[in-house]
C-alpha cells in the first residue's frame, strides 16, 4: 500500500508539473500577436479491480460496491482555446486581422503550407506580402512598383493605389483557410499551424463566406490569454503540486515507522 501511494503521489506531481509548463507558456505569449492558449487536459491511469462489483460475496448475497483502487493521473493532452482575442488597431496598411474563424495561409522554406492568426505582414524587396519571416503569405500577391497605398476588402481583395494613376489597381485576393477541427492543428512555432490528419483538409475561400472570418485592415490580433486566470491556474496547480510532495513525505515516514518498529 505505501509503495502504492508513492506510486500515485509521483504521478500527481508529473501531471502538475506539466500544467505549470502549460500555464507558463501560455504567460509568457501573452503579447504574442494570434496566440491562443492552452489548457492541460487530465486522465485517471488505470484502476486495479480487487473486488468487482456484483460478485458473489458468499453463496446468497453479492457485493453491492467493488473495490477499486486507482494508480494515479495522467496527461491526456493539451487542448487549444480557440476564442478570439481582442482586435488592436494599429494603423499599418498589411497589419491585418482576421474577425471570426479561419487562418491566413503561408508557404513555409520547406513548402508546407503554414496557418497563423498573425497578420503582422511587410512586402518584400520583389513586392511580396511576406510573414515578418520573409514567407510569402498565400495565394502569392506581388504589389506593382510605385505603389502609394495598399487596400485590403474584407473579404481579402487586395489593392493599391499607384503614383499617376487615380484608381486603385487590384492585384490579387488573400484566401483564408477554415478546418472542420482547427483544435487539431499541429503547432509549428513562429506562430504557425500545420494540418494533421485530425484537423481535416484545409477549406480555403474569400473572407466573410462560409462561416470564414473577415479580414480587418489596419488591426492585429492580440493573445487570448486572461493574465488574471492563468494566475488562478497557476496557484492551483502549485498547490496541487505542494499536496502531492506532502503525501510523498506521508508515505516515507510511514515507511520508516514500520521499518524501525517490526
Amino acid at each position: 500500500m505505501p509503495n502504492s501511494a508513492l506510486h500515485v503521489a509521483r504521478t500527481g506531481l508529473e501531471a502538475q508539473d506539466a500544467r505549470m509548463r502549460v500555464i507558463a507558456n501560455n504567460l509568457a505569449n501573452v503579447g504574442t500577436t494570434g496566440f491562443k492558449r492552452d489548457r492541460a487536459d487530465f486522465a485517471t491511469l488505470a484502476y486495479q479491480q480487487q473486488r468487482v462489483a456484483g460478485q458473489q460475496s458468499n453463496g446468497d448475497t453479492a457485493y453491492a460496491i467493488g473495490l477499486n483502487l486507482g494508480t494515479g493521473v495522467q496527461v491526456m493532452g493539451t487542448s487549444r482555446i480557440e476564442t478570439q482575442g481582442t482586435l488592436n488597431t494599429t494603423g499599418n496598411s498589411l497589419d491585418l486581422a482576421l474577425d471570426g474563424p479561419g487562418f491566413f495561409e503561408v508557404e513555409l522554406p520547406s513548402g508546407q503550407l503554414g496557418y497563423t492568426r498573425s497578420g503582422s505582414f511587410s512586402l518584400s524587396a520583389d513586392g511580396e506580402i511576406v510573414t515578418g519571416q520573409g514567407y510569402a503569405v498565400q495565394p502569392g500577391l506581388s504589389v506593382p512598383q510605385g505603389t502609394q497605398s495598399i487596400s485590403v476588402a474584407p473579404d481579402g481583395t487586395v489593392s493599391a493605389t499607384v503614383a499617376d494613376n487615380a484608381a486603385p489597381v487590384q492585384v490579387g485576393q488573400l484566401t483564408i483557410a477554415s478546418f472542420i477541427n482547427p483544435a487539431g492543428l499541429a503547432p509549428r512555432g513562429d506562430n504557425f499551424l500545420t494540418e494533421t490528419a485530425a484537423s481535416g483538409a484545409a477549406e480555403t475561400g474569400p473572407g466573410g463566406q462560409d462561416g470564414r472570418g473577415q479580414v480587418r485592415q489596419g488591426m492585429l490580433e492580440a493573445s487570448n490569454v486572461n493574465v488574471v486566470e492563468e494566475l488562478v491556474e497557476m496557484i492551483e496547480a502549485q498547490r496541487a503540486y505542494e499536496i502531492n510532495s506532502k503525501m510523498v513525505s506521508a508515505v516515507d515516514e510511514m515507511l520508516r515507522n514500520a521499518n524501525q518498529t517490526l
